[in-house]
This record gives C-alpha cells, structure tokens and sequence, in this order.
C-alpha cells in the first residue's frame, strides 16, 4: 500500500509504472480504501482512473469503506472552535483543530445537509449557503447576486443528490407567498436552473413544515406535515433523474393519531422512523419498496 500511494504521488509527473496488480484489482480493492486526499491525486494519473472514481459507484465504494473503523469521523462544531475526531474507542480524545475556511465564528455555521462527506451549510449572519468539505479543506459559495442561494429559516428546505451524471447537486426549495420556487444547483457548471414544483399543491402556507432532503438510490425525499392538523403528512420525492416531483404515502399509523417521521438511508433503500402516539409513544421502522411501505419491526 505504502508503494501503490508513493505512485500516486509522483505518477502525474513522470512516467512511473504501477506494479502488476491487475487494472480490476485496483479500481474495486485499492481506490476504494485510500484517503480521500490520495483519491483526489489519484484522479491526475490517466483518463481510466478519473473515469472510474467519478463514477457514482465508486463514490458508493468509497463512502462504505470510510465508515469502517478508525475511517469514521465526527466534525464537532462549538462557540468558539472546530474539529474533527476519530469514532475509535482508543482514538476518541485524539482532534485535529480546523480552521473554517469562511470568516465566521463556528457557532455561526450551520450544517442544512451532507451527502458522501460533502456537507451543505448555511452561515447564520450572511445566510449565505456553501457546499464544503472539512476532510480536503475545499469549499464552494454557491450563492449569487441574484438571491439565490440564499437560506430563510423555517421555510426553506434543501438536499443534496446525485444526478445521472455523476454532477453533485444541491436542491433549494424556497416558500414565498402562494409559490413554491424550486432552484437546482450544479457543482460542474456552477449555474443555477429553475425547476417546475407540483401544480396545485398548497405546501408554500406556514401551516407545514418540510424536513431536509434524504437522498436514496435515484430520488430526494422530504416529509412534508401541517402543524396544525395531526396525521397529515406526505412524503414528496423529487426524482432527480427526470427533475420532477410527485407525493408518496406516508405509512398509516391510525386515523387521527399524532406522528412524525424521519427519513434515512439504509442500505441505499429509504427507511422511515415513525413515531406516533402522546402518553404511550409507540416507533416503527418501515422501508419503502417503490410507493409501497412495509413495516419492519416495533421499536419502542
């Protein structure tokens, strides 16, 4: 391991041969595990290797290896300082101080969403919206003179995703009055694109609350409730493939009975914790099949 990443450090310079390890090899057994700095340089030896770690599956391959062990980390945001630490039990008091690479104090910085390491956030005095990531020290300021990218608490939702060309991308839906104005960001072009919402859907009132975007397999999905009325809850999936959108039931828990879900992926399936109930709470996982919702086990 110590020589393959010797090569990549030097391989974009020269003419520096790997040893016969076998292309296959490589690409679904070494990639995969090295940092993501050494992933980065990786990209700069040929045209075979960026075409193979800009692939969504290698992403996937990379993230699954980075949740293992020691690989796991924790970005820890305070008042006055950040840094990242290690989830190992025999690692857990080693940090490594960061510095934010915006001008802001970290209890200024809030985190919207995260997708593969790459984290979504807001800057509460500016409210200005970035995509950064804390492993590499890179960042990116997506917002613009036109007032987009801009977040306003309490009716602004956002996800992050992937569409079929592997072109990470950032979903701002933005409530105003009677509109719902959705905007598509992408990290390639660095350009915003308007994108049409459901007809005749009345999800811009205060009356409802949206949750963070949960991206899984092709598709970003919010959950959607009116604060006021129990039980009404939807879930609205934006297929990112096609860019529209269209609702999803919410699995039934009792006809009037309070509660609230949340969304998460697992396994690159959509899962569901539902909690319903007042005195005696009850929660439910369920996971989706397509639109269809089936109950997996009795929580609590």
């Amino acid at each position: 391991m110590k020589k393959l990443k010797g090569c990549l450090y030097s391989a974009s310079e020269s003419n520096t041969k790997l040893p016969d390890l076998g292309p296959d090899l490589i690409m679904s057994e070494i990639l995969p595990r090295l940092p993501a700095k050494c992933v980065g340089r990786a990209k700069k030896v040929c045209k075979e290797w960026l075409s193979c770690i800009s692939s969504k599956e290698f992403v996937m391959m990379h993230c699954r290896h980075m949740c293992k062990g020691s690989r796991q980390k924790i970005l820890s945001i305070g008042q006055e300082s950040c840094f990242i630490s290690s989830t190992t039990v025999d690692l857990v008091d080693e940090k490594t101080m960061i510095t934010l690479p915006f001008h802001v104090c970290p209890s200024d910085v809030w985190i919207l969403s995260s997708l593969n390491g790459l984290l979504y956030v807001c800057l509460r005095n500016t409210f200005e919206m970035l995509i950064w990531n804390p492993l590499i020290r890179s960042c990116i300021n997506i917002s613009d003179s036109k007032s987009y990218g801009f977040f306003k608490i309490y009716s602004d939702a956002v996800g992050l995703y992937i569409d079929s060309s592997n072109d990470y991308r950032v979903l701002h839906i933005k409530r105003g009055r009677f509109t719902v104005d959705v905007m598509a960001y992408s990290r390639r072009t660095s350009h915003w694109k308007r994108i049409p919402f459901l007809q005749k859907r009345h999800y811009h009132t205060n009356g409802y609350v949206w949750s963070g975007g949960t991206f899984c397999e092709d598709g970003l999905y919010f959950t959607v409730f009116q604060f006021w009325l129990a039980g009404d809850i939807v879930i609205i999936r934006f297929d990112v493939n096609t860019e529209t959108f269209s609702e999803i039931g919410f699995p039934y828990v009792g006809s009037g009975e309070t509660c609230q879900g949340n969304l998460v992926n697992m396994n690159n399936k959509l899962h569901v914790f539902v909690s319903h109930g007042f005195i005696d709470m009850a929660v439910d996982l369920w996971r989706y099949e397509g639109e269809h919702c089936l109950v997996l086990n009795y929580t609590c």
